[in-house]
């Protein structure tokens, strides 16, 4: 199951944004979006979870819990549109 985590904090590294979703089961990838040009986080990430159960877990108990100074929101990623 994979999540998608906005409003992180800038400061936050992919190691302590793993760690923060680890204790629900099973990450099979964690990555932060950032700019390709500045190479700055853009505030948002994405969470894999082995187990669907273990993300519906994270997904319920991460929305709105503090990371950093700033209020998570966590809901189930979508597929990417196509943009124009």
């Amino acid at each position: 199951m994979k999540l998608y985590v906005g409003n992180l904090s800038f400061n936050v590294t992919e190691e302590a944004f793993k760690e923060a979703f680890a204790v629900y089961g099973e990450i099979t990838e964690a990555i932060i979006i950032s700019d390709k040009f500045t190479k700055r986080s853009k505030g948002f990430g994405f969470v894999t979870f082995a187990d669907e159960e273990a993300g519906k877990k994270a997904l319920a108990e991460m929305n709105g819990k503090e990371l950093d100074g700033r209020e998570l929101k966590v809901s189930e990623a979508k597929p990417m549109t196509e943009r124009r």
